[in-house]
């Protein structure tokens, strides 16, 4: 029990903006827990942003496109900036058309160039119009499928990282990748049975669109580690972080599409 809530501190310390003072063990074995812990992470940002979204909605008096802002700021808010920083130098490797190695090169520049700005302009004006659009036809449901969303990112991040090779042996993504092995898929799909019975007993009006979510989830990490390997030669920091981004915003694409085509 003390590998799990560790693991899970070193996650939300990581991987989000809320303040985790204490010096946290960085042993294997924690690092490991915190791999197995990712969906745990997603489940906490899942809640923050549906109790969120049921504040606003109920108990302010602001608009729809003033709560679908505050609901865009604070996702960013909550992560730091962290994922959108690896989107931004993934996208400037990308773009740059160059072999693997140079790309390599071109992440670890600190500096943004031009496809990174644009890129990061796309990602989180097309994320606006999906959480604006979404809450213009706000359904009880949502809650659950709005806490799911960084559920099934958070999942694709840790397959990603158990099962890409590397494309260095150096930086954030290879320190966790060292603590990330195949037997942590048992677990999450764990999590997903655990999901889905517990959706089945108390809320099977959502397992439809779940399953259209899991299977996008699904989509998005075959797509991600077949492109990472061919552009990239394998797993970095950044990548993983950019995979959190695109798989976010599949997820809340397949949401928004959910509303005009199941839901409406």
């Amino acid at each position: 029990m003390k590998k799990l809530w560790i693991g899970i501190l070193i996650n939300i310390q990581f991987f989000t903006a809320i303040p985790i003072r204490s010096s946290l063990p960085m042993e294997k074995e924690f690092i490991t827990s915190s791999v197995r812990t990712f969906p745990i992470l997603g489940i906490i940002q899942g809640l923050i942003y549906s109790s969120f979204v049921y504040i606003l909605l109920n108990f302010s008096p602001f608009s729809l496109l003033a709560v679908s802002f505050l609901l865009w700021l604070g996702i960013i808010c909550l992560t730091g900036g962290l994922h959108l920083d690896g989107w931004m130098d993934a996208s400037d490797a990308f773009f740059s058309y160059q072999d693997q190695e140079k790309r390599l090169e071109i992440m670890k520049d600190p500096r943004i160039g031009a496809f990174g700005v644009l890129s990061v302009l796309l990602l989180l004006s097309a994320k606006f119009l999906f959480i604006y659009e979404i809450l213009q036809n706000w359904q009880t449901k949502d809650y659950a499928l709005l806490l799911l969303l960084p559920f099934f990112s958070k999942m694709v991040m840790g397959l990603l990282l158990i099962y890409v090779p590397e494309a260095k042996d150096s930086g954030l993504g290879s320190f966790f990748k060292r603590a990330a092995y195949p037997y942590i898929t048992v677990i999450y799909l764990g999590y997903i049975s655990f999901c889905f019975l517990g959706l089945f007993f108390f809320y099977q009006d959502v397992l439809a669109a779940v399953l259209i979510l899991l299977t996008a989830s699904a989509f998005s990490y075959l797509f991600l580690s077949k492109k990472m390997v061919k552009w990239f030669g394998g797993l970095t920091g950044d990548l993983l972080g950019a995979s959190v981004e695109g798989t976010e915003l599949v997820l809340w694409a397949s949401l928004w599409l959910l509303h005009y085509f199941v839901m409406a």
